[in-house]
């Protein structure tokens, strides 16, 4: 089996059509969603109508959440804010009660997936170093577990300790739990424009993370046209 592993696509479509061709190239066989499917780009019915008809597992990320919710909730910032409040116009109610749904975390085979953190995934937290990474090794019952969140790819490694590792490609190693973050489709933050998203082959036992350019001029443009703020536009060009 080859899992296509991807997750914050915030209703980017350019990039998500992108994803899935570039997973189809590569012979993946099975597809996986991470969450935060919607806020921030102009295309939240068309990324979740393309997620749903791959009748794929799915989390829920804490943009899902906000998007099925009645109202302003905490925790966003203005900017986060107004472009969810645009999104919430946006969905029907049969998209929004399919959000509302969705799982915080779940098992596919033999590995977990999250969206935010295995310890406490109710609360959003973010797992940016080392330490946040053993708080959910504390709670992993998988050699492997998939998360995502900060928009940065990122892999950790626990065998006696826990350690940051290269991801580009890893070998899962018998007796090691690994917990890799596969960045975000739609809006990356580690300064890297382009897409990302992992295969896992469960043959050659590897994780490879795929970074992949996309029409980013048409994603900015259709945040314009929607009336979104400008500066989310921006954003997409500097991977921040």
């Amino acid at each position: 089996m080859r899992f296509a592993i991807f997750g914050d696509i915030h209703a980017n479509l350019h990039a998500l059509q992108t994803v899935l061709a570039d997973a189809e190239s590569e012979k993946c066989t099975h597809f996986v969603c991470m969450g935060d499917l919607v806020g921030y780009n102009a295309f939240p019915r068309e990324c979740l109508d393309l997620i749903r008809g791959f009748d794929c597992p799915v989390v829920k990320g804490n943009h899902d959440e906000q998007a099925s919710m009645f109202g302003f909730q905490e925790g966003f910032n203005a900017l986060a804010e107004e472009a969810m409040n645009w999104t919430r116009d946006q969905l029907s109610e049969k998209d929004k009660d399919w959000l509302r749904a969705l799982r915080l975390q779940r098992q596919v085979r033999d590995f977990t997936i999250v969206h935010a953190t295995l310890d406490t995934p109710h609360k959003w937290g973010y797992v940016f170093n080392q330490l946040d990474a053993a708080a959910s090794f504390s709670y992993q019952h998988t050699a492997l577990c998939f998360i995502g969140h900060t928009h940065s790819p990122k892999a950790y490694i626990r065998d006696g300790s826990v350690r940051t590792i290269a991801f580009d490609e890893i070998d899962l190693q018998p007796g090691k739990k690994y917990l890799i973050n596969v960045g975000s489709v739609g809006q990356p933050r580690d300064g890297d424009w382009r897409s990302a998203y992992c295969i896992y082959d469960t043959v050659t036992n590897k994780v490879t993370l795929r970074r992949l350019e996309y029409d980013i001029a048409s994603a900015q443009r259709a945040i314009l046209e929607a009336g979104l703020p400008p500066k989310l536009a921006e954003r997409l060009a500097v991977g921040r």
